[in-house]
């Protein structure tokens, strides 16, 4: 029976991968000790049609990683029929439902704690507002936290939040997430986490399905799928594409042996596409079908390469088992993912600037990410970063005209948009430099938009028309 003034923990997860971050971070302490406090786990299934997806509870590893929580709740559950990524109440109900969930959670009128993902955006937004006096505790499981907050934060939760737990993925660059309200950042330490990684994957050994007769081929390549489609970055069938280069290049780097590992929700066919081309190749494919981390496939497999876009897998391959990496396809992606703000950018951004591209390299050369990973991409992420969100991170600005400055040519334009730097009057927008000098923001935007559209009707037209 819990004490009804106990401080009860609140720990709100989406995927095993956080939810192993969550148990890291346990076991580390940077949580306290077991039995000071209640820990729930709350666990959220964001899939756009849940009832599709995989359950965490059907991961392998699941187990384990529960078994740290004192109680496990569905959030899916609690507020059904609505869904997690949608809902959150009226700011007049948020007292009517902390009540309804302290006596249905049995929390009683103790202190609670939240330790979110996402803190601006729903569910975890939405638990911020119900539990309106709760310290926040941001954690963040991959290369997003690099990335600006999306969104400005309501300022009666912005003062709530304590602190951002982060993985050390790029070793040394420090998080933009949450920077604008001077939250500290916390490292979940490396070895909690491979500690960790290893109890799922020895759980996964141990369980149904884990493939323990299975031959495991002597050199291997993995192909790690994002399902981008869903995203709607590429079509369906760009996307079944780009996992065909992805095959072609391991093929060409001397793999014979091949594992994809698909997003939990591609749809089947994406396999069968695969399927003809390493038939075509001669290449033994192995397509894994069960729900399991990426991890684990590391950890069973042992490949001599991993390669992705640009998930967030690819760095803890790198910076967790010592696997050579490679990117194929970030290019194209740099010019269509929108809005520039999108949050996806700056994990593309890393990896395009970090990880070897696999095409462009010869057989033998695709290696781990740069040992001085941090001091040669940490001013180029924090560039773009102000880029995206100006507003929130005007302290950005200097380092971000300076690298520009020096920085800006063929090679690093990819980066950036042209009309993004305009608007903001940065070096390489048009009229940069008589925007920067003018009095005024407003008068410096309107200026540089006016001579942009002269350009471009001159380049169309061959004169301007006035």
């Amino acid at each position: 029976m819990t004490d009804a003034n106990r401080t009860t923990q609140i720990f709100e997860a989406s995927t095993l991968y956080g939810a192993a971050t969550l148990a890291a971070a346990l076991d580390a302490g940077q949580f306290g000790p077991r039995g000071a406090a209640r820990r729930v786990l709350l666990v959220s299934n964001n899939a756009t049609i849940p009832e599709t997806a995989a359950e965490l509870s059907e991961m392998a590893g699941w187990r384990g990683i529960a078994a740290r929580f004192d109680t496990v709740i569905d959030w899916n559950e609690t507020i059904s029929p609505h869904h997690p990524s949608d809902w959150g109440p009226a700011d007049r109900d948020a007292p009517v439902w902390e009540r309804m969930l302290r006596r249905f959670w049995g929390l009683g009128d103790g202190r609670v704690e939240l330790i979110v993902e996402s803190v601006h955006a729903k569910p975890a937004a939405a638990l911020a507002t119900i539990f309106a006096d709760a310290d926040v505790h941001v954690y963040a499981d991959g290369l997003m936290s690099y990335g600006p907050t999306r969104d400005r934060l309501p300022a009666d939760t912005a003062i709530r939040v304590q602190r951002l737990l982060h993985l050390d993925l790029v070793p040394g660059l420090r998080p933009l997430l949450l920077a604008e309200h001077d939250v500290p950042s916390e490292v979940v330490p490396d070895d909690a986490f491979r500690a960790v990684l290893d109890e799922i994957s020895a759980e996964s050994r141990d369980g149904a399905g884990a493939g323990d007769d299975e031959e495991v081929p002597a050199q291997v390549a993995v192909i790690l799928g994002q399902y981008l489609a869903a995203l709607e970055i590429l079509t369906p069938r760009e996307e079944e594409a780009l996992h065909e280069r992805m095959l072609r290049g391991a093929a060409a780097a001397g793999f014979r042996a091949v594992v994809f590992k698909p997003h939990p929700t591609a749809p089947a066919h994406y396999s069968k596409v695969l399927e003809k081309a390493a038939a075509d190749l001669g290449v033994r494919l192995t397509v894994l079908d069960t729900p399991m981390l990426a991890e684990t496939v590391f950890e069973r497999y042992r490949p001599g390469l991993v390669v992705g876009c640009f998930s967030t897998a690819m760095f803890t391959a790198s910076a967790y088992y010592g696997v050579p990496i490679a990117r194929v396809g970030t290019g194209p992606l740099l010019e269509r993912i929108t809005p520039y703000q999108n949050s996806n950018r700056v994990p593309l951004t890393i990896v395009d600037a970090l990880v070897p591209d696999l095409e462009r390299a010869k057989a033998g050369e695709v290696v781990t990410a740069r040992a001085d990973a941090a001091r040669s991409v940490g001013p180029l992420v924090r560039t773009v970063g102000y880029c995206m969100q100006g507003k929130l991170n005007p302290g950005l600005r200097p380092e971000a005209e300076a690298w520009l400055d020096a920085h800006l040519n063929e090679e690093t334009w990819r980066y950036f948009k042209r009309a993004r730097l305009t608007a903001l009057a940065l070096p390489g927008g048009f009229a940069s430099g008589l925007a920067r000098q003018l009095p005024g923001s407003g008068t410096a935007l309107r200026i540089a938009r006016r001579v942009r559209k002269a350009t471009l009707r001159d380049g169309k037209d061959g004169k301007a028309k006035r």
